[in-house]
């Protein structure tokens, strides 16, 4: 029998959303106040949704302590209090969107939770927007 478990996170960080190949004009235009040169930030709300059968012995699809300390140690102590655009590998060369934040944050987990569960991101950047990775 399966189940789906949710786990919710919060951290805060900083970026700027920018096309390099573009004039500043477009970018402007493209991303409004979005584009800021000195930056502005979020304090983005994390949902990580795991799928998977109930083990018979634990009663759990997924201890979420350990699924907590995850995405602590992979996501949170990576991300949070960052500005995204300077301080991270992940998006030297990558606009930090909320679809791009989700979607290496799905890369990142999907290597450390085992391939059998169903992995699903919802990433809150405001309360009334957000984003969903992968989208099926």
């Amino acid at each position: 029998m399966k189940a789906t478990v949710y786990r919710k996170e919060h951290f805060n960080s900083a970026h700027r959303l920018n096309n390099p190949l573009w004039t500043e004009e477009k970018n402007k235009e493209v991303f409004g106040k979005c584009n800021n040169q000195n930056f502005h930030g979020h304090n983005y709300e994390l949902i990580v949704r795991v799928t998977g059968d109930i083990d018979q012995d634990t009663g759990y699809v997924i201890d979420m302590k350990i699924l907590s300390d995850i995405i602590k140690v992979n996501v949170l102590d990576r991300f949070d209090h960052k500005n995204l655009n300077l301080d991270t590998e992940e998006f030297l060369n990558l606009n930090p969107t909320a679809e791009n934040i989700a979607m290496v944050i799905w890369n990142i987990l999907r290597q450390k939770i085992e391939v059998g569960y169903e992995l699903k991101i919802f990433l809150y950047e405001t309360e009334r927007n957000y984003v969903e990775y992968p989208h099926a």
